[in-house]
């Protein structure tokens, strides 16, 4: 009997075509935005619309970059990331699946500070095209949320307005190219 054989692709981050990024309620009245400038990734799939892929992500604490050095050091510090002890975070995909037609779920696990917990993304798929260098790559947005409390940074304090400094949950905005090797 002959058997069709499993063909997986192999597709890495293109990381001058990618971001990470973060935004956080300070104060309770504006929003930071900030980034991790230095990471890697990538994707398996064994289907051509990357249903049930396997993705793997880890980005360096110390590219931390919000536009203020003061505020990079202290997530930097003990108080948030703990970057001296934990110098990466990561992501290993538990599943990829179709939502609708470019629409998918991503659940995986997230550690940070040595804390692991699962997490859920939502993920558009924007296509795929072939670059002048004749490279194939694909691009897709992920977008979710987080509780920061749940990952060991606990850092906060209470505002004279009765609030808190900095919330809790942390929106999560992720273009992603990937090239496939």
């Amino acid at each position: 009997m002959n058997t069709i054989p499993v063909v997986k692709t192999a597709w890495g981050v293109d990381p001058a075509h990618s971001e990470i990024h973060f935004k956080v309620k300070y104060m309770m009245i504006s929003t930071i935005t900030g980034a991790f400038n230095e990471f890697e990734g990538g994707m398996v799939s064994e289907e051509e619309d990357f249903q049930r892929a396997s993705i793997v992500f880890s980005a360096e604490v110390n590219s931390i970059d919000t536009n203020n050095e003061q505020r990079d050091e202290h997530l930097k510090s003990d108080d948030f990331f703990g970057a001296a002890q934990y110098q990466k975070l990561s992501f290993q995909s538990k599943s990829f699946t179709k939502k609708s037609t470019g629409d998918y779920r991503l659940i995986g696990d997230l550690t940070i500070r040595d804390q692991t917990k699962e997490i859920e993304l939502d993920v558009k798929y924007n296509g795929t095209a072939v670059d002048f260098y004749g490279q194939v790559k694909a691009g897709f947005e992920l977008s979710g949320k987080i509780n920061r409390k749940d990952f060991g940074l606990k850092w906060n304090t209470i505002i004279e307005s009765g609030g808190l400094m900095v919330s809790e949950m942390v929106r999560l905005a992720i273009n992603i190219q990937l090239v496939k090797k």
